[in-house]
């Protein structure tokens, strides 16, 4: 199981947005819920969080480096540029295997 922890400035606007996004279009491509598990958290609140995570998505610009891949989840708020995100998330996580 995959983790992934998606961040917004308060934890809770625009990370719904994108988790709901993400969830989906990751589901459309074979990865449920029972290959990834997310979890929402607030851009503040990364440092603290990043080691239990496989990957992190951010509606923000976030340049820390915490460990693990941080990818830039603005597309899934604008609907422009989805598909290459999921892909690259996907391959960040392996299951493109």
């Amino acid at each position: 199981m995959k983790k992934i922890l998606v961040a917004c400035g308060s934890g809770i606007a625009t990370s719904t947005v994108a988790r709901a996004a993400l969830e989906e279009l990751m589901a459309d491509k074979g990865i449920g819920a029972d290959k990834v598990s997310f979890t929402q958290t607030s851009i503040p609140q990364i440092p603290s969080m990043a080691n239990e995570y496989d990957l992190i998505v951010t509606t923000a610009r976030y340049t820390e480096d915490v460990g693990v891949p941080v990818v830039n989840g603005l597309p899934f708020l604008t609907n422009i540029g989805e598909d290459a995100v999921v892909d690259k998330i996907i391959t960040l996580l392996g299951f493109d295997n």
